[in-house]
This record gives C-alpha cells, sequence and structure tokens, in this order.
C-alpha cells in the first residue's frame, strides 16, 4: 500500500495563510502536486462543504478537516503545523495542529482503518506534543507513521468498538450496581470525528467511573455489540451525525442523541446526561419493542427462524411510517371531501388550484390534495417493506434491489406476500454478494453498482419470471374467499380471528402479520367492495383492546392486583390504547403473560367479532379514537371497543385472583404440613 504520508505533504510552522480557507486550498493544492488528487478546486470544495456542514476545529488546538471525492486518487494526509493557529471553529482558539484527511469515494477498507487510526491518536496528549516538537518533515512523518502502523510494523485493521471502562468503586450507581453505559458514534464521513468520539467517551467513562462500552459505525465497517451488553446496559447515547445501524437493537432504552462533535467536546457531560436518563422514568427511549429486544439480547444465539423475524419485523416497522402518515391524510382527504373524493382526486389535483378552484369549492380541493398525497404514500408500502426486508439482511447494498423487487411485486399484483418474498431474495442476494472476495479495485463498486444490479435482476427476475403470478393467484383466491364471507354469517369468525391475532404477541409478528393484511386489503377497496374496510375495522379496533384494558385493570378495577410501575405504566396505556399502540401493554404481559395474554386475547375476539356483526368500517389504516371521522358506524365502534376493554380487564383481574388464591392454598397446606 502506497504511504499514507510523505514528507512533502507536511507543512511546519508555513504560512499558509490567515484563514481556514487559504490552508485548505494550500493542502489540497499539495494533494495535486503530489498525485494524489486529480483537481484541487474539486478537492477544496469538498473540504469546504464539510466546514459547512459543522466545523472540524477541536478543543485543543487541532483541527482535522476531511474529504472524500472522487477526484482523490490515494487515500492520503497532510499535516499542517501552524504559527500562528487558525480559527477552525473550536470553542477554545484557533488550531496549530491541522491534518487535511482526503480519501476516494470508494476507499478500500484498509485506507479507512489507517485514516481511523489516526484520528484516535490525536486523542493523544503525548502524540500532539511530539508533533508540536518535531524539528523537521521527516520527524514529523515518522510519528504519524507509527502510529498508523506505517513504520514498518503491521497495519491498523480496521477500527472496531473501544476498550469498556472498568467501573471505580465510588462511580455513579443505578439499582444498586455500577452505572452501565453503552454508545454509538457515526459522523457523516466515518473516518475521524466517529473514533476520536468514541475515544473521548471512553476515556469521560473511565473518569467517572461507570462501567461503558462504544460501538464505533465507521466507513470501515463496525463490529456490533454483544446483545448481552446491550440488554445489560442502563442507558445508550448516541453520538452520530447519521442514521445509527439496527436501532432496533437498543429498544425501549433510555438515550440521549448529540451530534457526533459533542461526543468529542463534551464527553463528560454527555456521560453524566446518560446516567441522569437511567433513573429518569420520563427519559427519551430508543423507540421500538422493548421486551422483543431483550428477549433477543437474552439468546446466546440467534436461529434462523428468529432472524427471519427480526428480518420481517424490521421491514413492518420501517413500512408503518408510510402507512400511518399516509393512511390519515387520506382519512383527512375523505373528512374534507367526502367518501367519493377517491375516484377524482387525481383529476382534480391535476386540473385545479387555489386560484381555480373545483365545483365543490375549497373544501372539496383540500380533500383531494390531502387523499392524493396519502395515496401516494401509501403507494409505497410493499416497496417500503420489501427494500427494509432486504436492508435488514444486507445493510445498505439491499436497499435498492429490496425497493426495485417490491415495485415489481406491485406490477405482478402480487400484494404484500410478493414484497415479502421479493425483499427476502433481494436481500439475501445483495449478502452473498457483499460477502464475495473481489479484487481491490473492484471493491468500491461493489455496494453503489455491482450488488444494486445483480441483486435486481436477480430477485425481481424470479418475481416476473416464476413466481409473481403464483403469489398474485393466491392473493386473489384470498380476496375472493374474504369476499365470500362477507356474504355470509362467517365474517364474525375472521373477526375472531383477526381479534386473536392482534392480541396474541402485542406488535409482535402474528400482530403485524394481521395488521400487514388489513393494510395491503386497503388497497382493492372500492364503493362495491367494501371488505377491505370491515377488515381494517377489526384489526384496529381489537389492537386498541390490550393496553385500554390493561388502563382499566390496573388504575380503576383492582389497583391491589397490580404494582406500583404497573399502575403507573396503566396511566400511560389509557393514551397508548386510544391511539391504537398495542404495544403499551407490553410491561404488563412481560411480568405476567400467562394471565395478560389469554385476557387481552379474549377481548380482542369480541372485539374482534363485534366490529364484524355491526358492519364496522375503518378507511384510516391507523390512529385509533383519533381518526373516529374515518369509521363508520362509530357508535358500532366504541361499543365493540368497550365490550372488548371490559371483557379483557375484568378476565385478566380474575385470573389474578383466582392464581393468587390457588397460592394460599398451597402456603396454607404446607404451613400446616411443617406444623404437624
Amino acid at each position: 500500500m502506497v504511504s499514507t504520508i510523505t514528507t512533502q505533504l507536511v507543512s511546519l510552522d508555513e504560512d499558509l495563510g490567515a484563514d481556514k480557507e487559504a490552508v485548505l486550498r494550500a493542502l489540497s493544492a499539495r494533494f495535486v502536486a503530489q498525485g494524489r488528487a486529480r483537481d484541487a478546486d474539486e478537492l477544496f470544495a469538498a473540504a469546504w462543504a464539510r466546514e459547512e456542514t459543522d466545523a472540524t476545529g477541536l478543543p485543543g488546538g487541532i483541527a482535522i478537516p476531511h474529504a472524500k471525492s472522487a477526484t482523490v486518487t490515494e487515500a492520503s494526509l497532510a499535516f499542517a503545523r501552524l504559527s500562528p493557529g487558525v480559527d477552525f471553529g473550536a470553542s477554545d482558539g484557533p488550531a496549530d495542529i491541522v491534518f487535511m484527511i482526503a480519501a476516494p469515494d470508494t476507499a478500500a477498507e484498509e485506507h479507512l482503518a489507517v485514516l481511523s487510526a489516526l484520528a484516535r491518536h490525536l486523542m493523544d496528549e503525548d502524540f500532539l506534543a511530539a508533533l508540536r516538537a518535531a524539528k523537521d518533515a521527516e520527524e514529523a512523518v515518522a510519528i504519524v507513521r507509527a502510529a498508523i502502523g506505517e513504520d514498518g510494523g503491521e497495519a491498523p485493521s480496521a477500527p472496531q468498538a473501544a476498550a469498556a471502562a472498568a467501573p471505580v468503586e465510588d462511580g455513579p450507581r443505578v439499582d444498586g450496581h455500577p452505572a452501565r453505559i453503552v454508545a454509538v458514534t457515526a459522523c457523516a464521513t466515518g473516518i475521524a470525528h466517529t473514533y476520536m468520539a468514541a475515544d473521548a467517551l471512553t476515556a469521560a467513562a473511565k473518569k467517572a467511573g461507570v462501567e461503558f462500552a462504544v460501538e464505533p459505525q465507521g466507513s470501515s465497517g463496525y463490529d456490533p455489540f454483544d446483545p448481552r451488553t446491550i440488554s445489560e446496559a442502563d442507558a445508550v447515547i448516541f453520538a452520530v451525525d447519521v442514521d445509527v445501524r439496527e436501532p432496533q437493537r437498543f429498544a425501549g432504552k433510555p438515550v440521549v442523541r448529540r451530534p457526533v462533535k459533542a461526543g468529542i467536546e463534551h464527553a463528560s457531560e454527555l456521560i453524566a446526561q446518560a446516567v441522569a436518563a437511567a433513573t429518569d422514568p420520563s427519559a427519551e427511549r430508543v423507540s421500538g419493542d422493548a421486551s422483543a429486544a431483550a428477549a433477543a439480547s437474552n439468546a446466546p444465539a440467534e436461529s434462523f427462524g428468529a432472524r427471519i423475524q427480526r428480518v420481517l419485523l424490521t421491514g413492518v416497522s420501517y413500512m408503518i411510517p408510510f402507512v400511518a402518515g399516509g393512511g390519515l391524510l387520506m382519512a383527512l382527504g375523505f373528512l374534507f371531501g367526502g367518501f367519493e373524493i377517491n375516484a377524482s382526486a387525481n383529476d382534480i389535483v391535476v386540473s385545479n388550484a387555489l386560484w381555480n378552484l373545483p365545483d365543490g369549492g375549497l373544501t372539496e380541493y383540500l380533500g383531494a390534495v390531502l387523499f392524493a398525497i396519502g395515496n401516494i404514500s401509501m403507494s409505497f408500502l410493499v416497496a417500503a417493506l420489501a427494500g427494509y426486508i432486504a436492508f435488514a439482511i444486507a445493510d445498505r447494498p439491499g436497499l435498492a434491489p429490496g425497493f426495485v423487487a417490491g415495485s415489481v411485486a406491485v406490477l405482478m399484483s402480487a400484494g404484500f406476500i410478493g414484497g415479502i418474498v421479493g425483499g427476502l431474495l433481494a436481500g439475501l442476494a445483495a449478502w452473498w454478494l457483499g460477502s464475495l472476495k473481489v479484487p481491490r479495485w473492484l471493491r468500491g463498486l461493489m455496494p453503489v453498482v455491482i450488488i444494486p444490479l445483480l441483486a435486481s435482476i436477480f430477485a425481481s427476475g424470479l418475481l416476473v419470471l416464476f413466481l409473481g403470478s403464483p403469489i398474485a393467484a393466491l392473493m386473489a383466491l384470498m380476496t375472493e374467499g374474504l369476499n365470500n364471507l362477507a356474504g355470509s354469517g362467517l365474517i364474525v369468525v375472521v373477526g375472531i380471528i383477526l381479534g386473536l391475532m392482534m392480541c396474541f404477541d402485542l406488535g409482535g409478528p402474528v400482530n403485524k402479520v394481521a395488521y400487514a393484511f388489513a393494510v395491503a386489503s386497503l388497497g382493492d377497496a372500492s364503493a362495491t367492495n367494501t371488505v377491505p374496510y370491515l377488515i381494517m375495522g377489526a384489526v384496529m379496533t381489537a389492537g386498541m383492546v390490550p393496553p385500554l384494558a390493561m388502563a382499566l385493570a390496573s388504575t380503576v378495577l383492582a389497583r391491589k392486583e397490580f404494582t406500583a410501575p404497573e399502575r403507573e405504566n396503566g396511566k400511560a396505556a389509557w393514551l397508548l390504547g386510544l391511539s391504537f399502540i398495542s404495544e403499551g401493554a407490553i410491561p404488563f404481559a412481560a411480568a405476567d403473560p400467562l394471565r395478560v395474554i389469554p385476557a387481552s386475547m379474549l377481548g380482542g375476539a369480541v372485539t374482534g367479532a363485534l366490529t364484524m356483526l355491526f358492519g364496522v368500517g375503518s378507511r384510516a389504516p391507523h390512529g385509533g379514537i383519533f381518526v373516529f371521522f374515518a369509521i363508520d358506524p362509530l357508535w358500532g365502534f366504541a361499543l365493540a371497543l368497550l365490550a372488548g376493554t371490559v371483557v379483557a380487564a375484568f378476565a385478566v383481574v380474575f385470573l389474578k385472583r383466582f392464581a393468587r388464591r390457588r397460592e394460599n392454598v398451597v402456603v396454607a397446606a404446607q404451613a400446616e404440613a411443617v406444623a404437624a
């Protein structure tokens, strides 16, 4: 590998300009002069864009401007020791130590590992002192090469999680044990700030006496936490400028969210905030199913079935915002424009404007606009489902093939089942292609060209040529069966089944299958086919029952049967239930599954049957009681919901009291035996 830094890329105590723009232009020109980049202006523009996003100056007189650009031919470092220093935006004044990092936009992993190793050494005071004392360029180059493994030793491997900081005896404690904090760091380029923040947080945690581990998610890859580490953590820090990869692993954990630079400059504050959040019941938490995350964390290894379940739930979780937002917009469209707006919304939007209103006036126009936007959002349902299933398998390289496969599933009328199949095929193909060992020159093209191309051909080609038509026939058969049931008394049976599914695992895979089926069915709804509205009505109403029932039981009917934390959760469950968030019952189910889940299923079955019996239809796929205007008849919805809630609440109270009496009998018998 070509040396990352040479003496020609070093400037000691030279005048490169009075401001950071001049310094960046001078260093960019040096890269070009040494054949490390083709265009100095293009490299400067990339570095300057990074500066405008977030200044790269750091406390201690350091600046680390960096850029990834197609004009860079070889990952390289330029070092400047400035006298006087130049302002790079640090809070404590000008920088006299400046490293400019230039990386190709397709940089190989070993290059990124070297550059990241340098970033970590910038947190080392001895390293900085040596650079400030270097007598000439040769000595400065030797210091840097020793730090990054280019002095004849082995080059550093891709940086992974920083070593955990061990607690001290007088450090902060949570529930009787030393505070345990985990963190994720990630910056836009994944080269410098990612690893500097990781090291700064590790040092701050050690000083504070906190048990700590960090996962730097850089361009050269990352080493995921052991699930048990996450499970045992009291809180998590997200010091990131980009999305956290696999955030569902941290579901339910108290979280502190800050930019990655705060992890460098205010590491001690972030550690203190995380410790405080660990004991604050009102602290922000990572969204998702906390009980499912905890269960996964306690497992020693993920089985094939568990992995498939996690992949499918990931796809559904990313799909839901399209459904919730789009569905509510469609419901608002119905509110403003009437239930006939779905037939004419697109024509009204295209042919009219605020200054050219249709015959129905402003309300009809607004209704059409809202419905059209919502309908477009809903049209992403299958593509998003497939895309994020593939993403869960193969990370970012799987996204494009997954979205394409989902769109092809829609083209083939294969519905959400086709989207699931297409997403799995695309993800597996992308994962396999990404695991291949390819030459270094091809490695950079794999995630952006080769994998999307070949995985799309494979997954979408199979759907078009072989799988799409059979799946479409299956979907048509299911729809026809439901339409036939609608004309008979058996539609009530469908409601019971859907109610049981919605309440079985409270947001888990069975719940999500019923919900996804209901949402996908809405696309086939029309004035002559109202069955999808009935299915959606049964699913949403039954899904509201578990949290409402637990709230009723724990705060009204039998407070003494529940613990103090459960009573507190019960207060929050009222709003969660009314909002159609089944997960509001998870704290109760996790503590007492053998009583809570059967009681919830009983209430859900009652509600599902009654919604079908009363003909309750919902034109909105989410929102609970807050989309009352999209539910008809409203009285049927309210009565079915009330009946199921009361049945489930009394059932869980009965089960708790009956079980307690049984326990008391056993205890009394044991006491008599001992006395005898």
